[in-house]
């Protein structure tokens, strides 16, 4: 399977690994720690070494509660991050935003993947993936990040949430995005209670079957703090494992904070995977 960017193709033969670089003060893993310009370069170029594949620079928190940010102050975060990242490092740089503004200006300065929360649901959004034929990746959340942890409800998570992400793929081809530019993320830990995030991981091959490649993003998530008793910086191994089983599953992009770590979880991962096939 392959990912469509704007003048490459990425091959997803080989599950990649997507490095989280947050540029804000009040991320719930590491805010304030890449702010500034010099160190988010820093940061990716470390990444970089560590075998990502892909720099995801995000100017706002998406944490549950988290305050949203406004346009001006998210884009003086990114622009510049991402114009550096691209003009010094060779990498696949990503823009993880809600807000069309933002997108345009981050794919203006180079980055050729949107990363959205939100699904390209604003007004635009979508225009704007076209008009730079971007990638875009398209995530499930209930409600907004300030309220999504309130008593969400689902009759059937895993078929609500291929349900939806297979409509926001065909508004987005229907609005002049590439087939082969989308991926799907089912969004585990926005809108969902833990239960419904070990439904989504347990049965990740229904979305792996719809034909787009997948994205899981489960790196330092807090439900490994409630269900295992673990404080933030013990919850490596979980998010490791975690990740493994989606790789297995079918999950072609797995987004980080630790790199080298996922990295080697995800190649021996797909090791055992090449070996089944040869038996």
């Amino acid at each position: 399977m392959i990912l469509q960017l704007p003048n490459r193709t990425l091959d997803l033969g080989q599950p990649l690994v997507m490095g989280v670089l947050n540029v804000t003060p009040d991320s719930f893993s590491d805010g304030g720690r890449h702010a500034g310009v010099e160190a988010a370069v820093q940061r990716a170029r470390a990444m970089l070494a560590e075998g990502a594949a892909i720099i995801d620079v995000g100017g706002e928190s998406t944490r549950p509660g988290a305050a949203p940010v406004g346009v001006q102050e998210e884009l003086e975060r990114v622009a510049p991050v991402v114009e550096r990242i691209r003009r010094e490092l060779d990498c696949v740089v990503s823009v993880d935003t809600m807000k069309p503004p933002v997108m345009d200006a981050a794919c203006a300065a180079g980055a050729e993947l949107i990363n959205d929360v939100y699904a390209l649901r604003e007004p635009g959004a979508i225009e704007v993936a076209r008009r730079h034929r971007a990638a875009v990746c398209l995530m499930h959340m209930l409600g907004q990040p300030r309220d999504m942890q309130q008593d969400p409800q689902y009759r059937d998570v895993v078929g609500e949430v291929s349900g939806f992400l297979v409509q926001r793929a065909q508004a987005c081809e229907a609005g002049g995005i590439a087939a082969d530019g989308i991926l799907l993320d089912p969004g585990i830990g926005f809108g969902k209670t833990d239960a419904h995030n070990l439904r989504l991981l347990a049965r990740l091959d229904v979305l792996a079957s719809l034909g787009k490649p997948v994205l899981i993003g489960v790196s330092r998530k807090s439900m490994f703090g409630r269900l295992l008793g673990l404080p933030l910086e013990e919850r490596l191994h979980p998010g490791l494992a975690t990740a493994a089983v989606a790789v297995w599953l079918g999950a072609g992009i797995v987004r980080t904070h630790d790199v080298a770590a996922t990295v080697a979880a995800v190649k021996m991962t797909q090791k055992i995977i090449e070996a089944r096939q040869y038996q």
